[in-house]
């Protein structure tokens, strides 16, 4: 069994004016912190904010009368979830969806928006199968699988074929990789429209199993990652053929990178992505030689990430760039002495976000008292600048990003 070009054209067709074409789009901050010509193929611009529109679509537009009308199973962390749902919905088709207990609630709530039967079963999508499967079974339900499946397959190839149509000279494509249907498409369309363009999956590190099954290693993959979208413990035959026969390498990034993808993403681009989908761009900073002068496609899979988390990201992020700070100033304990430590820090233009005044807890003097003061700055030197300011008036200060909590 496999896909062809052909295949993929066929999709292409069935799905034409059911699923947004979405655009290729050369981001001019991005090329030029990057150092290449970097496109971005915004998928996050699909119904349901994924690609994932596509293969599904393809999928559930196959079955038969019977089947559509007894309805399908589909297991996902969210983004496939969507793309079975709504479509399903569009068609008449009832659908079941099997969603691992971690999934964001943006996720599932938006699954049951579009009328499907939201279970949530096991810790991830491999977890979640055998439980599909069985329902399956047991209520004659055709089983969508996320990606292990050549209509699937064929359908998330339709984004190779859009990419080159718009961007011809395109040197390298760089694609998440979970269980391998997107890269798989990708890669099958774009090798066959131009076989010399290079093919560049990318991984959490934390869910190796595409890199690992290539490279004879033991599964490792497990572990809380921001990238839930590709976080998936065993890669699909056929997907894993394909891989192996036409992808040119996976990279593999970590957690930090992830998370900082997402913001660079959001500040450079004005693109929001979710980990899953800003895993390229991850890659390409892992990696800038590699891509230096040449014209890179990024599939930007999937913007369907939880606010809450979004915004962890975001403020994490201020910190790590120094443009915010926690310090923890020693004060006299009376009247007055906080309005001066305010009004220090305005004189040199920080902005005070949050302060805790802490008499009882900390091994200090009790005629004295620590303030713990959350500080918004321009950058590192910034910070460095009012922690002088503060010592220099008589408030010792020590940055909590560098020192120990005492008595914690």
């Amino acid at each position: 069994m496999t896909v062809t070009i052909d295949d993929i054209r066929a999709a292409a067709e069935s799905i034409s004016g059911e699923v947004v074409e979405t655009p290729l789009v050369r981001s001019g901050g991005l090329s030029d912190l990057l150092g290449a010509e970097i496109y971005l193929k915004l998928e996050t611009l699909q119904r349901t904010g994924s690609f994932k529109d596509r293969g599904a679509l393809v999928k559930l537009k196959s079955l038969k009368e019977k089947a559509a009308k007894a309805g399908v199973i589909a297991i996902s962390a969210g983004n496939h979830a969507q793309g079975v749902a709504y479509h399903a919905q569009r068609l008449g088709i009832p659908a079941t969806i099997v969603m691992p207990k971690g999934t964001p609630f943006t996720k599932v709530i938006h699954t049951e928006a579009f009328g499907a039967n939201v279970i949530l079963h096991g810790d991830n999508v491999n977890e979640a199968e055998p439980f599909a499967d069985e329902m399956a079974a047991q209520d004659g339900l055709t089983f969508i699988h996320p990606y292990d499946d050549p209509r699937i397959v064929a359908g998330q190839g339709t984004i190779a074929i859009e990419m080159l149509d718009a961007v011809p000279d395109l040197d390298v494509i760089v694609v998440p990789i979970g269980g391998g249907g997107l890269i798989s498409g990708v890669a099958t369309a774009a090798k066959a429209l131009r076989p010399d363009i290079g093919i560049v999956g990318v991984e959490a590190e934390l869910y190796p199993s595409m890199y690992q099954a290539l490279s004879g290693l033991p599964p490792s993959s497990g572990g809380e990652t921001i990238a839930e979208g590709i976080a998936v413990k065993t890669p699909g035959e056929l997907t894993l053929e394909i891989v192996r026969a036409l992808v040119d390498d996976i990279v593999l990034v970590d957690e930090a990178e992830l998370e900082a993808a997402v913001q660079v993403m959001i500040e450079e681009a004005k693109v929001l992505a979710e980990g899953a989908g800003a895993a390229p761009l991850a890659a390409i900073v892992q990696e800038l030689e590699r891509f230096a002068g040449r014209k890179v496609g990024i599939v930007v899979g999937g913007g369907n990430i939880d606010s809450r988390l979004l915004a962890s990201v975001l403020m994490r992020g201020m910190v790590r760039a120094g443009r915010m700070a926690r310090l923890r100033v020693t004060i006299s304990d009376q009247p007055g002495t906080l309005a001066q430590i305010a009004q220090r820090i305005g004189d040199t233009g920080g902005n005070i976000v949050e302060i805790v005044h802490q008499r009882m807890f900390y091994d200090v003097p009790v005629k004295l008292a620590e303030a713990d003061i959350v500080v918004e700055t321009r950058d590192e030197s910034h910070i460095q600048e009012i922690i002088a300011q503060l010592a220099a008036a008589g408030f010792p200060t020590v940055r909590l990003d560098d020192t120990a909590t005492r008595n914690p």
